[in-house]
């Protein structure tokens, strides 16, 4: 290789690089936005087809995911029509690199601009848990979080089934899984899902909202659907491959539409960012779930 070919060589490799830090730190986490759908198809599901949008890892926070941020997708959300619409938890930003953080205080009125026919339903995610020092402190609720979005007309289901009867089913969600930090790295969960499934009083089709996916092993036949977050699929996934997932099931649950046995799952990439603000392979989305038979 001659000298000129070489430095050649080098400046490509050193722009490559460049490129590619600037599409996972900017770009992609802080400019672009994507509806991602899933088509469920069950044979027990005896409901009318109910189209769902998941908004899973908000983490708002400057520069990446603003107010702005948030109303485009408040605005592109309610442009899908969606019969249902619910939020996944992790609705600050969980990672160091924020210039303006934005509490949840300003975040619920925004979202409370979101309509659906059959209403909009919230959980916790852990950071929600994490960032209230006075629910840490105490070991349970009441949630800054939980409270915030509720005064702006948004219901949180903490353990808690509702029958939506224009729609056929019934709507579950359970606690966050890792709720409160006992220390070195080690979580006590609030969730209780045999005690939130026993609220289901009849037949009908039903839908589970839990933050982390880890659940799912544990979820019966019995539930139509699953859907979580939390994973951000990675925030770096090559070839449906993400090298660090929060999961101790790691890839199983990574992100997308999983099928075990009878039971479905679908795992929303998310929108924010947690520990670094960066994205590749896995753009920031708004997902939509239809579901019927």
């Amino acid at each position: 290789m001659t000298r000129r070919g070489f430095i050649k060589g080098l400046l490509a490799v050193t722009l490559a690089g460049l490129f590619v830090a600037a599409y996972g730190f900017f770009i992609e986490p802080a400019l672009r936005l994507r509806v991602k759908r899933w088509r469920v198809r069950r044979d027990d599901w005896a409901a009318p087809p109910l189209r769902i949008a998941v908004l899973a890892d908000l983490h708002v926070g400057e520069p990446h995911v603003g107010l702005k941020r948030i109303e485009q997708v408040v605005k592109r959300t309610n442009a899908l029509a969606p019969d249902l619409i619910l939020l996944l938890g992790d609705y600050t930003a969980g990672h160091r690199m924020v210039s303006q953080p934005v509490p949840i205080a300003d975040l619920a009125p925004v979202l409370a601009g979101l309509e659906a026919k059959h209403g909009v339903f919230a959980v916790l995610g852990n950071h929600d848990w994490w960032d209230d020092l006075a629910a840490q402190r105490r070991g349970g609720g009441p949630n800054i979080y939980a409270e915030a979005l509720r005064e702006n007309g948004i219901r949180v289901l903490s353990n808690d089934a509702v029958k939506l009867d224009g729609a056929g089913c019934w709507l579950a969600g359970v606690e966050d899984q890792l709720a409160i930090v006992t220390g070195r790295g080690r979580y006590r969960g609030l969730d209780n899902l045999p005690a939130t499934l026993t609220q289901v009083t009849d037949e009908a089709p039903v839908v589970l909202m839990a933050h982390e996916p880890d659940i799912f092993p544990n979820v019966p036949d019995r539930v139509a659907l699953t859907v979580s977050g939390h994973t951000h699929g990675g925030q770096v996934r090559l070839f449906g491959w993400s090298p660090m997932v929060p999961s101790r099931f790691g890839n199983r649950f990574a992100y997308g539409h999983v099928r075990e046995g009878q039971r479905d799952l679908v795992v929303s990439g998310g929108i924010g960012c947690s520990i670094l603000p960066v994205r590749f392979g896995v753009t920031p989305e708004m997902t939509v779930v239809d579901l019927s038979a």
